[in-house]
């Protein structure tokens, strides 16, 4: 079973002020702790029970700087066996088609059986990378995945719904499944596998490597990044009284006042 794990890495902003840079395209990373994605660890343990069941391989894959490094080595201190870096200053990371164009191009070629992302981003929260990347490689997919059992060559899901509910489904393998929290308990790292991984390589590619120089840049993104900013925090609350026609046409001035459409 040769499962491909698509991981983040993320800042922790969970007990911190967020800040926006100078520039208004990012928030101020400067002094920030960076980690794997929160719902990324949980993919990532639930490939290595499935490897250690079933055998394979687990290879993690990601799209940063050098500093994901320390990420990919985490998972492979746990025992991901492989691991790939796509990092490139024109990509358009603000933009989650971009992403799975990209996680396309590197996965299409690797021999996978089931392919893990975490169900969302902390830093974004855009929640769609999974399924797009699934619909350009023409494989099934599920979403908020919280178990999985593998028989042959079918895949048996329990998905989270709506006020607590689940749903069972079944699907073919290859399949895509993006991984809700809980699912699992991740391991820790041990010291010895922390040493294995030092000694473990990275391959790193670019956009050239994977001809999308022009297909993945900043300029042929679909979505422009016109400015990041903190909502300002307001306690006030308006009651809108009226028929049903008449609070729409007002909900609707109110956000054409403030510029939302």
């Amino acid at each position: 079973m040769n499962i491909v794990v698509c991981v983040k890495h993320v800042p922790d902003v969970s007990e911190i002020e967020v800040k926006v840079d100078p520039v208004k395209k990012d928030i101020d990373k400067s002094g920030l702790v960076f980690d794997i994605n929160e719902w990324d660890d949980y993919a990532v343990e639930e490939a290595l029970r499935i490897k250690e069941k079933f055998g394979g391989t687990v290879t993690v894959v990601t799209i940063g700087d050098e500093s994901a490094d320390s990420t990919l080595r985490k998972c492979l201190a746990k025992g991901a066996d492989n691991a790939i870096r796509v990092t490139d200053p024109r990509i358009a990371s603000w933009d989650p088609l971009v992403i799975a164009k990209i996680l396309y191009k590197v996965v299409k070629d690797i021999h996978y059986d089931l392919i893990l992302t975490g169900v969302q981003a902390s830093d974004d929260g855009y929640s769609v990378v999974g399924q797009a990347l699934a619909e350009m490689l023409g494989i099934p997919h599920a979403t908020l995945v919280k178990k999985i059992e593998i028989d042959g060559g079918i895949v048996r899901v329990n998905r989270e719904l709506e006020g607590g509910l689940e749903e069972i489904i079944e699907l073919s393998l290859p399949a895509l499944l993006t991984i809700q929290t809980g699912i699992n308990e991740p391991r820790y790292v041990s010291i010895m596998g922390v040493r294995k991984a030092m000694r473990k390589e990275i391959k790193i590619l670019n956009l050239d490597d994977l001809g999308l120089a022009r297909e993945a840049v900043k300029e042929a993104s679909p979505i422009e990044m016109v400015e990041l900013y903190v909502p300002p925090v307001e306690r006030k609350a308006e009651i809108i009284t009226g028929s049903v026609d008449e609070v729409a046409s007002k909900i609707v001035e109110i956000i054409k006042s403030r510029g939302l459409v």
